[in-house]
């Protein structure tokens, strides 16, 4: 594929996985998160504006900011967005829901159903600095960041765009922490499980910037595990070592060219497994080093963009990044210096 350069990042990101102290977690198996701390969005969004957001569109604004600040140009208006999000604002259709059950339609806030969508992060973006290119939101669970980076990747590529904006978003909730608890989903005695997390990283892409690149995403794979459930993982290990290998010839490069795999392992038994089994398949006693970012910012967080920038930052020749979704979604790429 055509290299695509990486002039510019953001981030708002979790320090460290940590007991929760948000919301009561009596009667959970799970009590830890990685969560945002001090988060201020007053130091990034003028309080009008931000009166007019959730807290996911808060976070994705400010890494918006920091990415397109690190890139130290004016980005055209004819520039993409492409965000990804595991499961949207869910605090925002709650607190929206609760008002329409209690007070009525008449009087539940048009302003809360609004950004109780999937988009709202990319369509504040999108209005705050005038971009004009492909406005697009991606939900593929935990692939939804990779997928994202690879629709935005298609489209410079196409010469659709000038520049793009790809990131993803997440945020932890009481609602969405309780469910996922009781399907089993999160760390839990056993330890198996994952720890969630939140948070929101964004990249500036492209050629409108002049700065020399961080790296550049240089490969795409994607395939799916039709034996996955909508929400486990399945057991086709050769469709990941499909997309792995699709990925790695996308790049035009070999196997041996990889150094370090940024792993989905996310602690789930069956999410790890699977993985692993892909690995050896693919690589077998030439196995490059292994990289799991999630055993500090967790799963979701930034649903799966903290993983690119992690290869971002620590690319020397060739990082491969996968991303693998409960449901059977699989997406892996190759970052390049």
């Amino acid at each position: 594929m055509t290299r695509v350069p990486i002039t510019g990042i953001g981030v708002i990101a979790p320090s460290a996985i940590a007991p929760i102290d948000r919301f009561d977690t009596t009667g959970l198996s799970a009590h830890t998160a990685a969560l945002v701390r001090d988060f201020k969005p007053k130091d990034y969004i003028a309080p009008m504006k931000m009166r007019r957001m959730n807290g996911l569109s808060r976070l994705a604004m400010a890494a918006a900011k920091l990415a397109i600040a690190d890139c130290g140009a004016v980005l055209p208006a004819n520039t993409g967005v492409a965000m990804g999000t595991a499961f949207g604002p869910v605090q925002t259709s709650v607190d929206y829901m609760r008002e329409y059950v209690e007070k009525g339609a008449a009087l539940a806030p048009p302003q809360l159903f609004a950004e109780s969508v999937a988009n709202a992060p990319g369509s504040h973006i999108a209005i705050e600095w005038g971009l004009r290119g492909f406005n697009v939101t991606i939900t593929q669970r935990e692939s939804s960041a990779l997928a994202a980076a690879m629709y935005a990747c298609a489209q410079l590529a196409k010469g659709t765009v000038h520049a793009a904006l790809i990131g993803g978003v997440d945020e932890v909730n009481e609602m969405l922490f309780s469910v996922l608890d009781r399907i089993g989903a999160l760390d839990d005695a056993g330890l198996d499980g994952m720890v969630i997390g939140e948070g929101s990283a964004v990249l500036v892409a492209g050629s409108a910037c002049a700065r020399e690149p961080y790296a550049h995403f240089s490969g795409f794979g994607i395939a799916r595990d039709a034996t996955a459930t909508i929400s486990d993982w399945g057991s086709d290990h050769e469709s990941v070592a499909r997309a792995m290998r699709a990925a790695i010839d996308d790049a035009e490069i070999a196997l041996e060219d990889i150094d370090a795999v940024h792993v989905s392992a996310n602690g789930s038994r069956r999410c790890d497994a699977l993985e692993a089994r892909a690995l050896d398949a693919l690589f077998g006693a030439k196995m490059p080093r292994l990289v799991n970012t999630k055993k500090i910012y967790g799963e979701y967080a930034a649903s799966g963009a903290l993983q690119i920038v992690e290869a971002v930052r620590n690319v020397e020749r060739h990082l491969l990044v996968n991303s693998i979704s409960a449901g059977g979604g699989i997406v892996c790429a190759v970052i390049s210096r």
